[in-house]
C-alpha cells in the first residue's frame, strides 16, 4: 500500500514537472517560428528589458547608499556642536546628498564669509538641485520603457496577425486551425512588451517616491544647517 502511494506521488510530481517544461518548449518554438519582423520586435524589447533591469539594480544601490549615508550624517549633525566636527564627518561620505550640501555651504562660507548668508543659502539650493538631478539620472529610460514597450509589442502582434490572415488566403481550407498558430506567435510580442513594461513602471514609481523623500530631506537639512551657521556666528 505504501509502495503504491509512493509511486503515485512520484507520478504526479513527474506530471507537474513535465507540464512547465512542455509549456516552456512550446513558447520557445513559437518564438523560433515567428516572422522576421516579430523576432526584431522581440529583440528590441529584450534590449529595453535588459537595460531597464540594469538601471533598476544600479539605481537601487545608489538610492539605498544615499539614504544610509544621509541618515548617518544627520546623526552626526544632531550630535555636533562645532563646524569642524561636521567637516571631519563629511569627508568619507561621497554618495551623501546632505554632506554635499554641507560642503557647498562650507565652500561658500570660505569665499563670502558670514556676511552674506543669502549666498550660502543659494549655494546649498543649487547643490540640492544637482544632487536631485544625479539621483534622477536614467529614470527617463524606465519611463520610456514603461510607456513604449507595450506599444512595441502590440506592433509586433498586429504585424503577426496580418501575416497570419494573409496566409489564410492561400490556404486550401479556411478554419481556425489555419490561423491559430500565426495568432499565437503574434501574441508573444504583446506578452513580451507587457513583461518589459511592468517592472519598469513599478521601479520608476518607486524611485521617484524615494527621490522625492531625499529631496525633502535635503531642503529640511539646508534650513537646519543655515540655523546652525547663524548659531555658530553668534558664539
Amino acid at each position: 500500500m505504501i509502495v503504491s502511494e509512493t509511486l503515485f506521488a512520484f507520478h504526479l510530481a513527474f506530471v507537474f514537472w513535465q507540464e512547465p517544461v512542455q509549456q516552456q518548449s512550446s513558447l520557445v518554438d513559437l518564438v523560433l517560428r515567428a516572422s522576421p519582423i516579430a523576432k526584431f520586435v522581440l529583440l528590441v524589447l529584450l534590449v529595453f528589458s535588459v537595460a531597464s533591469w540594469a538601471i533598476i539594480f544600479t539605481k537601487a544601490r545608489i538610492t539605498k547608499q544615499a539614504q544610509q549615508q544621509s541618515a548617518q550624517f544627520l546623526k552626526l549633525f544632531e550630535s555636533s556642536t562645532r563646524w569642524a566636527e561636521l567637516h571631519a564627518g563629511s569627508s568619507g561620505l561621497r554618495e551623501n546628498p546632505l554632506a554635499a550640501i554641507f560642503l557647498a555651504a562650507d565652500a561658500e562660507l570660505k569665499t563670502q564669509g558670514l556676511l552674506n548668508l543669502d549666498a550660502v543659502q543659494r549655494a546649498m539650493q543649487s547643490r540640492a538641485v544637482d544632487e536631485t538631478t544625479r539621483l534622477e539620472k536614467s529614470l527617463g529610460w524606465l519611463a520610456s520603457t514603461a510607456s513604449a514597450a507595450p506599444f512595441i509589442g502590440l506592433f509586433g502582434t498586429v504585424v503577426g496577425i496580418i501575416i497570419a490572415f494573409q496566409g489564410l488566403t492561400t490556404a486550401t481550407t479556411a478554419s481556425i486551425q489555419a490561423v491559430a498558430p500565426g495568432i499565437a506567435e503574434a501574441l508573444v510580442a504583446t506578452a513580451a512588451g507587457i513583461a518589459a513594461a511592468v517592472p519598469a513602471v513599478l521601479a520608476y514609481n518607486h524611485f521617484v517616491n524615494q527621490i522625492k523623500t531625499i529631496a525633502a530631506d535635503m531642503d529640511s537639512f539646508a534650513m537646519r544647517l543655515l540655523n546652525f551657521i547663524e548659531r555658530e556666528a553668534q558664539q
